[in-house]
């Protein structure tokens, strides 16, 4: 087995970047970088709370639409199945993050940065359910 697509620069700088981005939300106004969790309470917020969250969703808008402009060879877009799946799959997300107390990104970034129990083993049950869901797919024949 060959890993065809390791970039282990690019992969650096933008663990960096996140890394400092969560690290700068926490240290500055006090908040995990939980993106269900901003997305999900942007709207049922006390006052004050909605700015700096509408500013972080904003900038995860614009940073993918900058890729896409300034760096469109680094965006490749496929989607094999239909947007009608993709919006299942999408509230699916959601409901699991709801019911997980978090997302990948708020466990596994800033949950672990902070020695959570809770957030460490949610994002070893995460890593271990991606690890058998490859691998039966790919005992299965599907990749």
């Amino acid at each position: 087995m060959t890993i065809a697509n390791f970039t282990p620069v690019p992969a650096l700088i933008g663990g960096l970047i996140i890394g400092l981005a969560a690290a700068l939300l926490w240290w500055l106004l006090g908040r995990l970088a939980g993106v269900s969790n901003i997305l999900g309470q942007t709207f049922a917020t006390v006052e004050g709370e909605l700015s700096w969250r509408l500013a972080f969703l904003g900038g995860l808008v614009a940073a993918g639409l900058g890729a896409v402009l300034f760096v469109p060879q680094s965006v490749q877009f496929h989607l094999p199945a239909g947007y009608g799946q993709l919006m299942i799959a999408g509230l699916l997300v959601g409901f699991g993050t709801q019911l997980g107390g978090g997302c990948t990104s708020g466990h596994g970034v800033c949950g672990i940065s902070r020695l959570a129990p809770r957030s460490i083993m949610a994002t070893l049950a995460f890593m271990a359910a991606g690890a058998l869901a490859v691998l039966g797919l790919r005992v299965g024949g599907v990749l």
